[in-house]
């Protein structure tokens, strides 16, 4: 099997502002599925309830999820996330389906490179991509649990390390072309995940480019660890991404200063997905494509990014519009790249 190499990736971001997809979550959403539909027949007896469960989705409804994977390529997005943002053992306790996680990033790889393969197939010239998710779990590392006893975490780095490990295999061995370490709210967690994905590299004997995506949680600019933009971009520098950016918590609109704020020190890619608007009253996404992408296409102009997509409210329609405001833009200058030490006696392809 061929894979994908930071040079390679660099090449083609160099070419043009590449299209990361939408949101997961809002298009499942869409389908107003019941308990039985996440149980499906391969849970139907199962001892708790799992509505909400939309990583066991990629096992118990996987033409849903397949259909939302095109639904993006069609629009017009380079590279498709994995559906499997929660589906670490951490995460996956809230449901008691800590021993499913493994099955579940397989499951959720393999239908995304299914969706990018037959699409790449349509159009060689516009090759896709599959970036498998490590999401930030639903625990940190770096802060207590209890406002009554600030040194109490109820998770610890190494407990974090195994997890994102098995998901790392899970997702390489679905054909995951990319890692995607997004939605970091805590840098802590982040370096748990950089660790376990370098592990996993080491182990298997050849590398992926890596994407890592952090968010920060209101309007402050900061982690929930509390980490301005750039100090969280030289917290994680060290992992040599290929891209680093934020997505989620905020509008493009409120989010721009801070992606300014990466770009203008980020000697690799610069990403950026942005909820579409802020959440009203009901919980819901007011921000349609046409002004999303009018932000996105002034961040473009002013040379602030080399990946765009949406997060949270965001559809295939909103991607759509991404495409059309950033055709023809050029991309961010990034520095000289250089590539990683390789581990000893790689080749850049493995087969």
């Amino acid at each position: 099997m061929t894979r994908l190499t930071d040079e390679q990736f660099y090449a083609l971001a160099a070419q043009r502002i590449l299209i990361l997809d939408g949101a997961m979550g809002t298009m499942i959403q869409r389908h107003k599925l019941e308990e039985e539909d996440y149980r499906g027949k391969e849970f139907a007896d199962w001892h708790c309830d799992i509505k909400g469960n939309n990583d066991l989705l990629s096992i118990t409804q996987p033409n849903i999820i397949y259909d939302i994977h095109c639904q993006y390529l069609a629009a017009g997005a380079d590279i498709i996330e994995t559906n499997s943002f929660n589906a670490t053992t951490i995460a996956m306790a809230d449901y008691d389906m800590e021993a499913q996680s493994r099955d579940i990033n397989v499951a959720a790889a393999k239908l995304a490179r299914k969706a990018a393969d037959e699409f790449t197939a349509k159009t060689p010239d516009k090759p896709r991509f599959v970036a498998g998710v490590l999401g930030p779990t639903n625990r940190t590392a770096s802060i207590s649990p209890d406002v009554n006893d600030p040194g109490k975490r109820n998770v610890t780095f190494d407990q974090l390390v195994e997890a994102y490990t098995e998901s790392c295999e899970a997702l390489i061995e679905g054909g995951s072309d990319i890692i995607l370490i997004e939605t970091i709210f805590d840098t802590l967690n982040a370096k748990a995940a950089a660790f376990a994905v370098e592990t996993v590299f080491e182990a298997q004997g050849f590398r992926l480019p890596v994407m890592i995506s952090g968010t920060v949680t209101d309007a402050s600019g900061r982690t929930l660890s509390g980490q301005t933009a750039e100090a969280f971009y030289y917290s994680l520098r060290h992992i040599k991404p290929v891209s680093f950016g934020l997505n989620c918590a905020l509008g493009p609109d409120l989010l721009r200063q801070y992606v300014d704020e990466i770009a203008s020190v980020s000697e690799c890619l610069v990403s950026a997905h942005p909820n579409a608007g802020l959440p009203n009253e009901f919980g819901e996404y007011d921000m349609e494509g046409p002004e999303m992408a009018e932000h996105i296409k002034e961040w473009a102009g002013s040379g602030l990014v080399n990946i765009v997509g949406g997060c949270c409210g965001s559809t295939p329609e909103h991607i759509q519009d991404l495409v059309n405001a950033v055709a023809g833009v050029a991309p961010r200058a990034v520095p000289a790249f250089e590539p990683k030490m390789r581990l000893s006696g790689l080749e850049p392809f493995v087969h």
